[in-house]
């Protein structure tokens, strides 16, 4: 049988194939985080997992023997030829050539969970790092019925999405992450992972939504607005960079809701909690 770098290699001669460098493709070639990919992921017969960006196949070809049905969403045609020739005799195998940020997540897995009624809904995924972050959002925004996110991305993003907020490398992008998942870090992958090798080095990470948020606030959009608008002037106190994108109307009335919620009004937009940004966002609702 052959290794994951022998078939890659196969594949990439046999199709005449080179990594799209505007699509952020390179090809995972190491066993190891495969296997890490594939046991962290915790697939069983009776889940529905949908793969954004499948690439060679790679990941699949484990995916389909674990899962009751794969759907794999990839925007490249080229790959949609080699996905088509390995997988086509797999019953349990879909493919879609669409743009992962274009398809209509929650009506596809309406109408799949409608014709087999899949226990649960994963996704799995080795994400272009040049869009990781939409990527994300979109699933996370959506409120789909996802039990989990398996994916490996970029080790800084991955660091801010998986943190706690409040520490060292808390940025807008952890609160949302937390308000909708409990996410913790599987592996870093070194960047001789992939041919070709990225200039970053890669972390594994998985994200399990949460039935319920962690806080309590009728207008979400609210809330995220405000942690958006702290986040848009970083250097500054809370105080000022909420004065500055119009949040507080002025720094007088900032300073008494600050004063209201006992938090310090030199305070810094990391060092708050969700829970303090909800309090906020109800005296600005109220």
């Amino acid at each position: 049988m052959r290794t994951i770098l022998e078939e890659t290699k196969f594949i990439m001669n046999k199709y005449n194939i080179k990594a799209n460098k505007s699509l952020g493709q390179n090809f995972l070639i190491s066993e190891e985080v495969v296997k890490s990919i594939i046991e962290n992921s915790q697939i069983e017969k009776e889940d529905l997992v949908i793969e954004i960006g499948p690439g060679l196949g790679t990941l699949t070809t484990y995916l389909l023997e674990k899962a009751g049905k794969v759907i794999c969403v990839e925007i490249d045609k080229k790959m949609i030829k080699i996905l088509q020739d390995r997988f086509s005799l797999y019953k349990n195998f879909e493919i879609l050539n669409q743009d992962i940020l274009k398809v209509d997540l929650k009506k596809l897995i309406k109408e799949e969970k409608k014709e087999s009624n899949w226990k649960n809904v994963k996704i799995v995924a080795n994400l272009p790092y040049y869009i990781t972050t939409p990527i994300i959002m979109k699933l996370l925004e959506e409120e789909l019925p996802l039990e989990s996110i398996t994916v490996m991305i970029q080790k800084e993003v991955a660091n801010r999405l998986i943190c706690l907020p409040g520490q060292k490398e808390t940025g807008a992008i952890t609160y949302s992450v937390y308000y909708y998942a409990q996410a913790q870090g599987i592996l870093e992958v070194p960047k001789d992972s992939f041919i070709p090798e990225p200039e970053v080095t890669s972390k594994v990470i998985k994200l399990k939504i949460r039935k319920e948020p962690p806080v309590t606030i009728e207008k979400k959009d609210i809330l995220f607005k405000i942690i958006k608008s702290a986040f848009m002037q970083r250097r500054k106190t809370l105080i000022n960079a909420l004065v500055n994108t119009k949040v507080f109307s002025s720094k007088e009335k900032g300073i008494e809701i600050l004063e209201k919620l006992e938090l310090d009004t030199n305070i810094r937009p990391e060092k708050l909690t969700l829970q303090d940004y909800a309090n906020i966002a109800k005296n600005i609702i109220n």
